[in-house]
């Protein structure tokens, strides 16, 4: 009965991250109350949502590109790095200390969510970052990225955006950076017994149904009202988790 229903909160979220972000917040609490733990539950929602992830930065590669005097090919090199470095960090954080840390970066995902979807000016932060100091907060996300990845679309988006490139730009040149990303994480958590590949399977085919129905609704649905949904569901996690926490 619970994979039924994971099956279905990854519908959801597949079609939440293709039209707004924030699919993430729905698939962690659920991978938990299945009975992992936080930091078992984040590894196994990293993987099972890296399909949906790829398909979506293929999808929009075109568009993509160097930002900050920065080559595609070097932010690549950078967000592999940073991602590895992330997941390697969370590999050798003990659980009961990551399921303490877990309300305190949803939280920080929520507002930095909520910030960029509503309260953000479509002109502000545009002073120019220059190449190392791209490089620099390209690495940092991609590090945080690896370690949990709440927010890291709006994070991006807005380093890329103080790098120079237009919103329409950065939204695509995000979508293939969390690929990257994502896939050096995936590739370490693979071999991390604390990925759950039953969930993980279940987790993965409806998360990818979702992201292709969320793609072709794309143009119909408001998204600030999906974004409100995100919120929502964001503050509700967070006061849950801060309840639980050990």
């Amino acid at each position: 009965m619970l994979l039924i229903l994971l099956f279905f909160v990854a519908m959801w979220a597949g079609a939440q991250n293709a039209l707004a972000g924030g699919g993430s917040f729905l698939t962690l609490p659920t991978l938990m109350l299945t009975g992992m733990d936080a930091r078992a539950a984040n590894i196994t929602s990293c993987v099972a949502l890296f399909p949906a992830q790829v398909a979506t930065g293929w999808a929009g590669r075109g568009l993509s590109s160097g930002a900050g005097g920065l080559s595609m090919r070097a932010l690549f090199a950078i967000s592999i790095v940073g991602g590895a470095v992330g997941a390697a960090i969370l590999l050798v954080t003990p659980p009961a200390f990551f399921a303490k840390l877990v309300p305190w970066l949803v939280l920080f995902a929520t507002v930095v969510f909520t910030y960029g979807s509503f309260f953000r000016r479509p002109g502000e932060a545009q002073a120019h970052l220059s190449a190392p100091a791209a490089g620099l907060a390209q690495f940092l996300i991609s590090v945080y990225g690896g370690y949990f990845g709440g927010g890291i679309g709006f994070l991006m988006v807005a380093a890329l955006t103080m790098a120079g490139q237009n919103v329409r730009v950065a939204s695509a040149t995000k979508n293939v950076l969390a690929g990257v990303m994502n896939a050096s994480a995936v590739a370490i958590f693979l071999f991390s017994p604390d990925l759950h590949w039953s969930q993980a399977l279940v987790t993965a085919a409806g998360a990818t149904i979702g992201g292709v129905a969320g793609a072709k609704l794309l143009h119909r649905i408001p998204e600030n009202r999906l974004r409100l949904v995100v919120v929502i569901v964001g503050v509700l996690l967070t006061i849950g988790l801060f309840q639980r926490a050990p």
